[in-house]
């Protein structure tokens, strides 16, 4: 009997802003190479006169991490290993969640970064730079303990694009509901 081959799975979490004054949110789970296990999205978010003036600056980190990060996660029948993110924003989703969050970064200190809090320097994985949260610096061991599981040459931010685009197709005019 052969040992169970180790793997991972990729969760790619994205948001977009709708002109309509709104958010849309896109789950999308991968094994290690990229494949899609799952995917989920939520209906339009629409924040209310009254959250828009209590939440004030925390409003968008509020709607993308609380509202929509997690309800796509709790959806989820896949579970993801490590769920990656573009939006410096979602990095408090990871005080919802029991598994390392990670942003994309290019290694500059994105102006959103100091809104959202505390957030550990970037490390490497292959090309790709990421960043989590202060809160939860054991995460990066274990990113790192599992990274090896991916190619070298595996391309981080291709994911969001389809995530994105499938999140546009959501919100296009006439889109089946």
């Amino acid at each position: 009997m052969t040992a169970p081959r180790e793997t991972v799975r990729l969760g790619f979490l994205a948001a977009i802003e709708h002109p309509a004054d709104c958010f849309v949110g896109g789950l999308l789970v991968t094994n290690h190479l990229g494949r899609p296990l799952e995917f989920q999205c939520t209906t339009p978010v629409r924040p209310n006169a009254t959250q828009k003036i209590l939440y004030g600056p925390t409003l968008k980190p509020f709607v993308l991490s609380e509202l929509i990060g997690k309800t796509l996660f709790e959806r989820s029948e896949v579970k993801p290993d490590l769920i990656l993110v573009e939006q410096p924003e979602l990095l408090e989703l990871r005080a919802h969640v029991a598994l390392p969050v990670a942003c994309l970064g290019d290694g500059v200190q994105e102006p959103a970064l100091v809104t959202v809090g505390a957030v550990e320097e970037p490390f490497a994985i292959g090309k790709q730079r990421l960043r989590i949260h202060a809160r939860h610096d054991g995460d990066r061991d274990a990113i790192l303990q599992r990274c090896h599981l991916l190619p070298k040459q595996a391309d981080l931010r291709e994911p969001f694009e389809r995530v994105r685009d499938a999140l546009r197709e959501v919100l296009a005019p006439g889109a089946a509901r």
